[in-house]
């Protein structure tokens, strides 16, 4: 869209009113010709020249009233649990009116820059305490080659640490914030940045911000923000408060672009709940074929340090199709100190792990793809259930979660609800993939809970092995769980699941996996068999099985209900009527013929 023009949706996010304020406010000079629109869709774009005096000096202020909540954050030293929500706000306010699918890597680059930036000067100054302690064994008595071993690269990545050069590190760029050339400075950071870690970074860094529409001052006042973030004494704590910030910007970003932020964001309690339910261990082997910015191995990473086992010791495999989100992923995970083999590819016809078998599959694939089933081998693994229709890849995309596991590995993955119950091709293969004894577990998600897409979707868990393994034989056996009551309401167009929700589901799940005091609950779960699944034509809908919730008895007579009832609708009618008259007469006033 024209830098000129912005729409009406994001004004009203701008000034922080609903669309019906702005639209109220602009209508009389829209009719008027007073104020140019012009539409695409269903959206009108408002030529901002043509805005009111009084709006447009509102607009040209918006990046001082961000450069003023910058300086309040700089001036506050706590780091609650709302830090990230305000860094967000500052961030945001001075994006102006920058398209979000731009600005993101914007933000997310100087985020990343922050971080290993902090990482270095952490490692540098444990270095330097080690060299100059003359009881360490490590010791350095010559000053300048002391001054050699804490600049030389290999001690930091033996550390696991970038080396990051003298002109790319934050405090050097910082001092820089007022500069009219701060967007070169960066520029030259990043690049500094890729040639000295070639195999981690190259190529992976944003270097375009000399051609970003910001302003120098804008956004010399973002490095302002994030110098807010700092390693104090608490280091790990600051790496995870990092950690956060760059999770919570991906998950706004996403909410801002819509449909299209699904594809590189799955909302984190979608992703906890999947990692709850499958449980990776130290040392398994993880993949993503359609791995977005990385929240799948994120959350992994997390789960081990959660349950305080190591969380580097997880063996990661990752594909995404667009090079872009790749960087976000890459970046991403080397922020949380995760690292693993995330390849640049289309997964339906380039698949850069064939020969790869997994643990644990965690996948959010797009919905409903058209694909091209002539390109693929009549030999592909991946297609050994059957062939899906090329206006749908929801199969094969299924089949090739199963193709990469290993005989005791476990899939999860989110899926279009459509997919549970479609005939034809698609419900032959999914017949075939139930009769193989595959679906360890199903569950029914409530609608709303991605970022503006409505699409009801479920959670599919599939294992190769029901028999052994580390739970009970559950040979079969398949658990529906129906969660599309379970939910707490966000907003208006977005849901999520709460820390309690998803203890619930997946306290479910291991309950039943276990056999620990598992019982059926009427329209929330069931364990039905391979022979009911087959009665039921082998739609997996989980509402098909697990019914409707038992009414809970008030003790109220029926009677004594049915006359309650009665009074309250006779005393609406009367309401009612009382209404009608009240408008009458206010029509007669405006119109007395």
């Amino acid at each position: 869209m024209d830098k000129e023009y912005i729409s009406l949706p994001k004004l009203a996010e701008l000034f922080g009113v609903s669309r019906q304020a702005i639209q109220k406010k602009l209508v009389g000079k829209i009719n008027a010709g007073e104020v140019k629109v012009k539409t695409e869709g269903n959206t009108y774009f408002i030529e901002i020249t043509t805005l009111p005096k009084d709006l447009k000096l509102k607009l040209k202020n918006l990046p001082e009233m961000g450069k003023e909540k910058a300086q309040k954050l700089m001036d506050n030293t706590d780091k609650d649990l709302h830090f990230e929500k305000e860094l967000w706000s500052a961030a945001d306010k001075l994006r102006g009116n920058i398209d979000a699918s731009d600005y993101k890597y914007i933000v997310l680059g100087l985020i990343f820059l922050k971080y290993i930036s902090d990482a270095y000067y952490s490692t540098k100054k444990k270095l330097a305490n080690i060299v100059s302690d003359v009881k360490s064994n490590s010791y350095v008595g010559n000053e300048e080659a002391r001054k050699s071993v804490i600049e030389d690269p290999n001690r930091y990545r033996g550390e696991g640490v970038f080396f990051i050069p003298e002109k790319a590190r934050w405090e050097y760029l910082r001092s820089k914030a007022g500069h009219p050339d701060i967007a070169k400075f960066i520029d030259e950071a990043m690049e500094e940045i890729e040639k000295e870690n070639p195999k981690q970074l190259g190529g992976v860094l944003p270097k375009n911000y000399i051609r970003t529409p910001l302003e120098p001052h804008i956004l010399g006042e973002l490095v302002n923000i994030f110098s807010k973030i700092d390693f104090s004494e608490d280091e790990k704590k600051e790496r995870d408060i990092l950690g956060r910030v760059y999770e919570y910007f991906l998950g706004q970003f996403a909410s801002s672009e819509g449909k299209r932020g699904g594809e590189f964001y799955t909302p984190r309690p979608i992703v906890k709940l999947l990692v709850e339910i499958l449980e990776p261990y130290e040392n398994s082997r993880v993949l993503d074929p359609c791995c977005g910015s990385g929240g799948m191995f994120v959350q992994s990473s997390n789960f081990l340090k959660e349950h305080h086992r190591d969380s580097t010791k997880i063996a990661i495999f990752g594909q995404e199709s667009n090079p872009t989100t790749l960087k976000l992923c890459k970046m991403n995970l080397a922020i949380r100190g995760v690292f693993g083999n995330i390849q640049l590819g289309n997964t339906y016809y380039d698949d850069k792990f064939p020969d790869t078998k997994v643990d644990f599959l965690l996948a959010n694939p797009p919905f409903n793809a058209e694909w091209d089933p002539g390109r693929l081998s009549e030999k592909d693994p991946r297609i050994s259930y059957g062939i899906p229709p090329k206006g749908n890849a929801n199969f094969l995309w299924i089949q090739h979660f199963i193709s990469h596991l290993t005989p005791n590995g476990m899939a999860g993955f989110v899926m279009a609800n459509g997919a549970l119950a479609v005939s034809g091709k698609e419900g032959e293969i999914r017949k075939k993939i139930v009769e193989d004894d595959l679906v360890d577990v199903v569950i029914a998600c409530p609608p709303k809970l991605f970022f503006n897409v409505t699409l009801p979707v479920s959670l599919w868990f599939v294992t190769k092995n029901k028999e052994g393994g580390k739970f009970r034989n559950r040979k079969g056996e398949t658990l529906f769980i129906d969660a599309r009551e379970t939910f707490h309401q966000i907003s208006r167009k977005q849901v999520e699941f709460t820390k309690e929700q998803i203890e619930k589901i997946a306290g479910t799940v291991r309950t039943w996996r276990n056999r620990k005091d598992y019982k059926n609950i009427a329209g929330f779960c069931k364990s039905v068999n391979l022979d009911e699944i087959a009665k039921n034509g082998y739609v997996l809908t989980p509402g098909r099985y697990v019914g409707i919730p038992e009414e809970i008895d008030d003790g109220i007579p029926f009677e004594t209900k049915l006359k309650q009832y009665s009074e309250d609708l006779n005393k609406y009618f009367e309401e009612g009527k009382k209404l009608e008259e009240e408008i009458k007469n206010n029509l007669k006033k405006i119109s007395p013929l």
